[in-house]
């Protein structure tokens, strides 16, 4: 089976709409420029929870994953009351959960943003760094690759 590079090794991601608010402007009337970490935030819980496992399973499950790296590309402005669609594509999980990201202008599909997060298992009962994901997010995601084959 051939993967579309645009949905990541994996084919694995989700999508999300949001609007763009009066807060999140700066003071040139364009989303300023760190909000888009807060959009790819947005990204990253819907795509945790297409895994099934989101904040608090990891919690439950004694596991945190910190960002330890962020970076953004910023093609385009978005501005106050557009939509836009926020992809979270999974690129890697058995290391480290990484993860890229597109924003697109709902209204025009102009790429407006993309980056990539990086995040590292932390063993809260141990609080120590994992140098490989737990078994539970990598069965999680195994699960899912199995259910979409399907």
């Amino acid at each position: 089976m051939k993967k579309n590079q645009d949905n990541g090794p994996y084919n694995i991601y989700a999508e999300t709409e949001i609007s763009v608010e009066f807060y999140d402007l700066d003071p040139m009337r364009i989303v300023w420029h760190g909000n888009y970490i807060n959009y790819f935030e947005t990204g990253r819980r819907s795509l945790l929870a297409k895994i099934k496992y989101d904040y608090y399973e990891m919690e439950e499950s004694g596991f945190a994953f910190p960002v330890i790296e962020i970076s953004a590309k910023y093609l385009d402005s978005l501005k106050f009351k557009d939509r836009a669609v926020v992809k979270a594509i999974l690129v890697e999980y058995e290391n480290r959960l990484r993860i890229r990201y597109e924003i697109r202008n709902a209204a025009t599909g102009r790429i407006t943003t993309k980056g990539v997060s990086t995040q590292m298992a932390i063993d809260m009962r141990k609080m120590e760094s994992c140098f490989l994901c737990p078994q539970i997010l990598v069965d999680k995601v195994e699960a899912l690759l199995k259910r979409e084959k399907q």
